[in-house]
């Protein structure tokens, strides 16, 4: 017997009815239906399982759909799933898939599209960096499946039919259904796959189920996409192109969003006071669910000073955050003393001495005994490499975080790379520390948190604490998980395997013709088909 709980369509405002764009009435559509956006790195990969950027991410939701996707607000919307029992356990989830949905072919989407999608994620011959997001959602079997260690088929999900999918998770996670809306999750088809191999996210060869096709994929130029007639609610999708276009100068970028060539540009750092007075309906800023970190590699390719954690905690307290967020970025950041971003949704920071209780003078103090304590002076200072990717803001960033490491007898040689070959040294753990961004997968604290976990796919900097581990792994057991959080923050500030710098916010310049995006989502999830464009 199942029964209906709070993530269920009634419990959730889900129904079936259209989700793309709602114009009000009244409202005079511009004859130019089009979106150009700004991307500030070339996208790695087009396959929902190996994905792993933010960017890329903004692609995919409109080429691919998954189970649910989310309204302006953050709640969620019915995707290819048009709603869900669980059962009453909390463990056996079966989603009522919509009988119109299609793939850009125009054959029909089956509950077994996300059957192989969810299966190719979790396969070790895949290497997805993804693959511990089945084990995050606590799917039946993942972690087996992950190491290898059981068959693709015995992963937690199936077909009941073609319009019916079951998924068993090991633990009850209340947060579940929020974590479907992850690019990862999404439905793949099979049969493109294996007749393309590689080669099947090519425009041409790639077959998706959103409300867009890609036409042309120039690496580290643009994306093309055009609406998808075969879309479930094509007839409500108004904005017919979308084009991202890659531009690594940020500056450049707002040159050419001004100049009319872009519709949405992030504002470099520092601008968005004056963008603001002379832009007042363009320039926008709000919280985003996102932290900036420099990620220490305390491995066994770190250098060998970084697994001192007095070295670690000086490292910490000597950047001075407000110098950062007021005099670089000013455009509504938050100094980080922590890893989780402050809006996440119940969360709260637990209170942290060197965050709390000391100035900046004090942390600075702090750190210079720590670091003589560890054996490094003016006499003998410590030589590390910051590593981060191509930017004028990471960059000023960096250049200023440089300085304040020298003032505690740390000298810091800037390493800029393009963004691939950057992530590419993250993953092989060739760096001694490096600019690290993380968004959120979804609005709940352990996005963050497990992260630095053992089984991470993400802990590049490879610390590995078996108490934080133990923590985490309550979390997922306890009603309210939101104290263990707390402790877990708190390791994190006693070990400091990270240092956080800010949170973020999104500082936008967004043409005033276009309208649909989303100004109360933490999360930043946004579909080209919500977007219009009116006329001026």
């Amino acid at each position: 017997m199942t029964r209906m709980l709070a993530t269920t369509a009634m419990a959730l405002g889900l129904a079936a009815t259209a989700q793309a764009a709602t114009v009000p009435a009244g409202t005079t559509l511009a004859d130019d239906q089009t979106y150009t956006f700004w991307l500030l790195d070339a996208i790695k990969s087009m396959d929902p399982q190996i994905n792993t950027d933010v960017e890329g991410s903004d692609v995919l939701r409109n080429l691919f759909e998954g189970l649910y996707n989310e309204d302006g607000n953050g709640e969620l919307v019915p995707g290819v799933a048009l709603d869900h029992t669980v059962s009453d356990g909390g463990l056996t989830y079966t989603f009522n898939l919509r009988d119109d949905a299609q793939w850009s072919d125009g054959t029909p989407v089956t509950a077994n599209d996300f059957v192989y999608g969810w299966q190719r994620l979790a396969d070790p011959a895949n290497a997805s960096e993804y693959a511990w997001y089945m084990e995050l959602m606590q799917v039946a079997n993942a972690p087996q499946v992950v190491a290898g260690e059981m068959p693709v088929d015995q992963l937690g999900i199936r077909a009941v039919d073609d319009t019916t999918l079951e998924v068993t998770i090991t633990t009850p996670l209340p947060y579940f259904p929020q974590m479907l809306v992850h690019a990862s999750t999404f439905p793949v088809k099979q049969s493109v796959v294996e007749e393309f191999g590689d080669n099947w996210t090519q425009a041409g060869n790639l077959v998706g189920n959103g409300a867009y096709t890609l036409v042309e994929h120039q690496l580290g130029e643009r994306v093309m996409m055009e609406k998808n007639d075969t879309y479930w609610d094509a007839e409500n999708t108004v904005i017919a192109q979308l084009t991202a276009l890659t531009i690594n100068d940020s500056n450049q970028a707002l040159t050419r969003y001004l100049a009319g060539e872009l519709d949405r540009v992030d504002i470099p750092a520092g601008q968005y006071p004056r963008l603001a007075e002379e832009y007042p309906d363009q320039a926008k800023s709000t919280p985003y669910n996102c932290s900036y970190i420099y990620m220490l590699n305390v491995g066994e390719k770190g250098p060998e000073a970084l697994k001192d954690v007095r070295v670690r905690q000086a490292m910490a307290y000597a950047v001075d955050r407000d110098i950062i967020v007021d005099r670089i970025l000013q455009g509504g950041q938050r100094p980080a003393y922590n890893w989780t971003h402050w809006a996440i949704s119940d969360f709260e920071r637990p209170a942290l001495p060197w965050a709390d209780e000391m100035d900046q003078a004090q942390r600075i103090e702090a750190a210079t005994a720590l670091m003589t304590e560890a054996g490094y002076g003016p006499d003998n200072p410590l030589d590390l490499r910051l590593q981060y990717n191509t930017s004028d803001d990471h960059e000023k960033i960096a250049i200023a975080a440089s300085q304040m490491l020298k003032a505690i007898g740390i000298n810091i040689t800037l390493d800029n790379y393009e963004w691939t070959i950057h992530t590419d040294r993250l993953q092989n753990q060739d760096f001694d520390m490096a600019r690290y961004a993380w968004c959120g997968d979804y609005n709940e604290a352990s996005t963050y948190l497990d992260l630095m976990t053992s089984y991470s796919g993400h802990n590049n900097g490879e610390w590995f604490n078996d108490e934080y581990d133990q923590v985490m792994a309550d979390s997922k057991q306890a009603e309210d998980p939101q104290p263990l959080y707390q402790q877990a923050e708190g390791i994190l500030a006693a070990e400091m395997p990270i240092i956080p710098i800010y949170h973020y916010a999104n500082v936008d310049m967004i043409s005033a013709d276009i309208q649909g995006l989303p100004d109360n989502n933490v999360n930043n999830t946004w579909y080209g088909k919500d977007l219009y464009r009116v006329a001026q």
